[in-house]
């Protein structure tokens, strides 16, 4: 299914306790070369395949993330480039409420804006993605998380105040 599906697959199958030492040296025997690397770069706390769709494509461009970041006052993020650029991945289930359901008194959406807000007042800056986003229209992820690296909006100096 192809380089990016394998690495999916891999990293939620050891988030779940399923790839046992001796699976990974019968794996890395059997991978092409050029795709062992993957091995090594894979992770077992990708909370989703989003997460590691993501952490794949920017590491193949050269952005190094650090994943499940905890930050005081706001909790576990994603991703965090840098010192203070958040990245966030939001599956399908995280917005796409049952509307069978009664609705919830905070909406999961409302939660995810007030921790963008108590981010933002730690001096944080958040880029959040839904699944559509991340699996269909990739470029467009891919252009606004390179803009903000390159206008240093990951870095702690960046706090200064833009002159209006």
């Amino acid at each position: 299914m192809g380089e990016e599906s394998f690495f999916v697959a891999l990293e939620s199958a050891l988030r779940q306790n399923k790839v046992p030492y001796g699976d990974m040296r019968w794996l890395r025997r059997r991978l092409p070369e050029q795709l062992t690397w993957m091995l090594q770069f894979a992770r077992a706390d990708a909370d989703s395949g989003l997460e590691s769709l993501i952490r794949l494509r920017m590491h193949r461009l050269g952005v190094t993330m650090r994943s499940q970041v905890s930050i005081d006052g706001v909790g576990e993020v994603d991703f965090v480039i840098g010192d203070r650029l958040i990245i966030e991945a939001d599956g399908k289930e995280n917005h796409d409420d049952d509307p069978t359901r009664p609705a919830p008194p905070r909406s999961r959406r409302h939660k995810d804006l007030l921790r963008d807000a108590r981010a933002a007042a730690r001096g944080y800056e958040t880029l959040r993605f839904d699944y559509a986003l991340i699996v269909h229209d990739w470029p467009v992820v891919e252009a606004a998380i390179l803009a903000k690296v390159a206008e240093g909006a990951h870095l702690r100096d960046s706090l200064r105040p833009i002159a209006a």
